[in-house]
């Protein structure tokens, strides 16, 4: 199977393994980009942890969930996003103020809205969680 997109499927079986209960989900192909989305997801309690497992392949992400993601995807296209607009974007992506990420890739690194905005930087969306 080919895959355009590892970040959307990855996001994507992310959310059907909530959907459906399990604890454990597998992520495959595995990228750095996708695995600093994971450490801020990680950080905001949406997954409890997560490792890489080299398959000599892509390489694989076991994510442990805790069940607290109701809805997360991918943001394409990777719209740019300057500091005055982050609400709007906010309000297109997320159900409710203070509900959620917005997942950036900035100049500083891949963080969250609330830290981009704490730091003073605009950046790329790249995906979403709450």
């Amino acid at each position: 199977m080919t895959r355009s997109n590892p970040i959307a499927d990855g996001m994507c079986s992310l959310k059907n393994a909530g959907d459906t209960g399990k604890s454990v989900c597998i992520i495959e192909p595995a990228s750095k980009l996708l695995g600093a989305m994971l450490r801020i997801m990680q950080d905001a309690g949406y997954i409890s942890s997560f490792e890489f497992i080299d398959d000599g392949r892509g390489g694989q992400l076991k994510v442990q969930l805790t069940g607290k993601i109701n809805r997360c995807g991918a943001i394409t296209p990777r719209f740019s996003v300057q500091l005055d607009e982050m609400e709007y974007w906010e309000k297109q992506y997320l159900p409710g103020k203070n509900f959620g990420l917005l997942i950036l890739s900035t100049s500083n690194g891949v963080i969250s809205h609330e830290q981009a905005r704490k730091e003073g930087v605009g950046g790329e969306l790249l995906g979403y969680v709450y």
